[in-house]
């Protein structure tokens, strides 16, 4: 995310989120799972449309329900692309999670009671209205068991659309 938007949530997730379960900044989740053996992979195809991708449009859509969580509903047609794009290639590799479209959320609250859930979906979507997101690019995480470890990340330098 922008800078901006990326302090937002992450504060958002540091007032709300359970700390013990607090290991990773805000994001919106792409894939939950590509193989390492595929990472020097990944990196060249994400190093590869970072350069001739804009960064795409985007926008917070409204306050979601995880259940016994929150999240924000993000729309962006354009990042589906992008993501779509990172499926056909590893298509082979893909989990049966990863294999569906994901519906894209930042998660800004998680594995707490669904009365808590409930209170600060309440609260957040009071005051609550659209605005675009900024998306500043594609990032790579080792999970290590609890805490995540960076592999990498790429903005996006693609001209942008329009102009």
């Amino acid at each position: 995310m922008g800078a901006a938007d990326q302090r937002l949530f992450d504060a958002l997730r540091t007032a709300n989120f359970p700390p013990e379960r607090n290991h990773l900044a805000a994001h919106i989740t792409l894939f939950h799972q590509l193989p390492p053996s595929a990472l020097a992979e990944l990196e060249g195809l994400i190093r590869t449309i970072a350069t001739d991708t804009p960064p795409p449009a985007a926008r917070v859509a409204d306050v979601y329900s995880l259940g016994n969580g929150t999240a924000f509903r993000i729309d962006s047609p354009e990042l589906l692309e992008i993501r779509a794009r990172i499926a056909d290639r590893f298509a082979g590799m893909l989990t049966a999670q990863d294999r569906g479209t994901p519906k894209l959320h930042i998660t800004v609250q998680n594995k707490v009671t669904a009365k808590a859930a409930h209170a600060l979906q309440a609260d957040l979507a009071r005051d609550f209205r659209p605005r675009p997101l900024a998306i500043a690019g594609l990032a790579a995480f080792h999970y290590r068991g609890g805490p995540w470890e960076s592999a990498f990340a790429r903005n996006f330098r693609g001209p942008r659309r329009g102009y």
